[in-house]
Formats: C-alpha cells, structure tokens, sequence
C-alpha cells in the first residue's frame, strides 16, 4: 500500500496527544489586544482538544498522527 501523504496546513496547527486526541490553539489571539481583557488574552494562550465532530477530519489529514 502506497504511503499517504500528510496535510502539511494541518501538521502546523494540529498536535496528538498520548491518548490519541488533537490539541489545537485558540483564536482571535495573534492581534487587536488592546481591546481584549488580560484575562481573555491569558486564556488564549491555553491550548483546547479538538471536537469530536471534527476529529475525524483531522485524523484523515494527519494519517501518521500529525
């Protein structure tokens, strides 16, 4: 069976945890964060699981786990 190849657009923002889930990083955080609460932008800077609804998308993309 011949390779597959990776999404490389979804390798730079997608990492799999041990478990075998997708971490990804928040939004609407890279500018304008003058307007935006400290709190807000501290929250930002966490990392959030990827949805179920859109795992599986991603796993087809990341075929060798990203």
């Amino acid at each position: 069976m011949p390779k597959l190849k990776t999404n490389k657009a979804a390798s730079k923002r997608f990492r799999q945890t041990k478990t075998g889930r997708f971490k990804r990083s928040m939004a609407y955080g890279r500018h304008l964060k003058s307007s935006k609460s400290a709190k807000r932008i501290r929250n930002l800077r966490k990392a959030e699981v990827v949805s179920q609804e859109d795992a599986a998308r991603v796993r087809r993309m990341l075929p060798y786990g990203g």
